[in-house]
């Protein structure tokens, strides 16, 4: 018996398969029976669970570099795209392209995370101009049940690309991921305090745009947001202040009070574990992500859950969920407020700007399931999506009419699978509904 990082749950699977070639992958594949991937375990609910085989790639070696450059199917740069073995943490494949003076538009809190994991369940990032991390996916190869291992581009395959992506393992074993890169830049991260709910509302839009990348923290019981990080891009024409932070629109200069000493997400907690704050500037990959790559950012003991809804409904969601603070407060470690750009993925919730409102609960799961119904209950109607990896009470059936494609994906799933062995956990009961 296994569990997730967080503890909140223990998988069915009766065994965890490692394979360390494409030949052992396929022959745990062609042994038949339920069989699901596995990925850095970071999900809070059951979407990679199954009764099978759980299978595990990082130890996987196809021959190939763990990340190598790739010629673009549509002609572009060498180099400009790279492939990764789909086990890797973007922690290290954000090292191995910083070496070469290459990066990633954006990445996640967690530099932990596993690139097809967090790829199959629209994991993101934050930033108005920012995509989720699948959307940086060109290409993808995978195994399917059968053994059959397939690669499908955005250039070749642009009919069924947009549902290959974020696909919640449903259509077979990822093993290679191939990623869009950008020429490596240098971010700085500040962060501002204790900012007036009433001015974080009617200045959201230029305090999201201040920055390449923007994060408010709180409990929602606060008088005030307790803190909006900043993530700037250095570059000579940025605006920014006397002292190199970033500069909001509209509001005047010392209006925001910066900290000069580092802070960590949870109220309380050492920083030791954050990227680095305080205006110094360094690569992107040490700066985009909270967290630092060699540091377990917690103990793991916390339930998540997320919502994403159209940014046109930010203000609108962030009122209601404050009128349910004095509920919500006491079972929180902490809450947060992002953006995240569209994209054009089946099964992505980013159909248009988006605003993701994130919950760090205490593990305290039974009280958590209890007070999600009504978060949902305000949400819902403003747009809310689930994140496929994270706690939620609503009804799968409810969750699939969110998804104008998702029959399509459905057709696309059997194609994959006609055996439907494939199908654990949520992914069967978002299947089934």
């Amino acid at each position: 018996m296994h569990s997730n990082w967080a503890g909140n749950l223990t998988y069915s699977a009766r065994s965890v398969a490692r394979p360390t070639s494409l030949e052992e992958l396929a022959d745990v594949l062609l042994a038949g029976g339920p069989v699901r991937a596995l990925g850095s375990r970071h999900s809070f609910n059951d979407v990679a669970d199954t009764d099978g085989v759980h299978v595990q790639v990082d130890a996987l070696d196809d021959g190939r570099p763990a990340v190598e450059p790739v010629t673009p199917d549509d002609g572009g740069a060498e180099g400009e795209v790279v492939s990764v073995n789909a086990g890797l943490r973007y922690g290290e494949v954000s090292r191995a392209l910083q070496a070469t003076g290459r990066a990633l538009g954006n990445l996640a809190s967690l530099p932990h995370i596993s690139v097809a994991g967090a790829v199959a369940t629209a994991t993101h990032g934050s930033g108005d101009t920012n995509q989720s991390l699948a959307s940086a996916v060109e290409g993808l190869e995978i195994m399917t049940p059968g053994g059959e291992l397939r690669r499908i581009t955005r250039a070749d395959d642009p009919d069924v690309f947009p549902g290959t992506v974020v696909s919640l393992g449903a259509l077979g074993v990822v093993t290679r991921v191939e990623l869009r890169t950008v020429p490596a830049y240098v971010v700085r991260q500040d962060v501002a305090a204790d900012v007036p709910w009433d001015t974080f509302l009617a200045s959201l839009d230029a305090l999201t745009s201040a920055a390449y990348s923007v994060s408010a923290f709180t409990s929602w019981d606060e008088p005030a947001v307790r803190h909006v990080w900043f993530k700037s891009v250095v570059r000579a024409d940025a605006p920014e202040d006397a002292a190199g932070r970033p500069v909001v629109r509209g509001l005047a200069p010392g209006f925001l009070r910066w900290e000069d000493r580092p802070v960590h997400p949870l109220p309380g907690v050492d920083p030791a574990a954050c990227t680095q704050q305080l205006g110094v500037a360094g690569p992107w990959n040490e700066r985009l992500s909270h967290f630092r790559l060699e540091f377990t950012p917690s103990a793991g003991d916390e339930v998540q859950s997320e919502y994403l809804l159209p940014r046109r409904n930010a203000t609108a969601a962030i009122e209601a969920v404050r009128a349910l603070g004095p509920r919500i407060a006491p079972l929180l470690q902490t809450s947060e407020i992002r953006t995240v750009a569209a994209d054009d993925l089946w099964l992505s919730p980013f159909d248009e700007p988006s605003v993701g409102l994130h919950f760090t609960w205490l593990p305290r799961e039974d009280e958590v399931r209890a007070v999600l119904p009504d978060v949902e209950a305000a949400l819902v109607p403003l747009g809310a999506r689930p994140h496929w990896g994270k706690v939620s009470a609503l009804d799968p059936r409810d969750v699939v009419a969110q998804f104008p494609r998702f029959d399509d994906f459905r057709a696309l799933a059997h194609r994959f699978d006609p055996a439907g062995r494939l199908h654990g956990g949520l992914v069967g009961r978002l299947l089934a509904a």
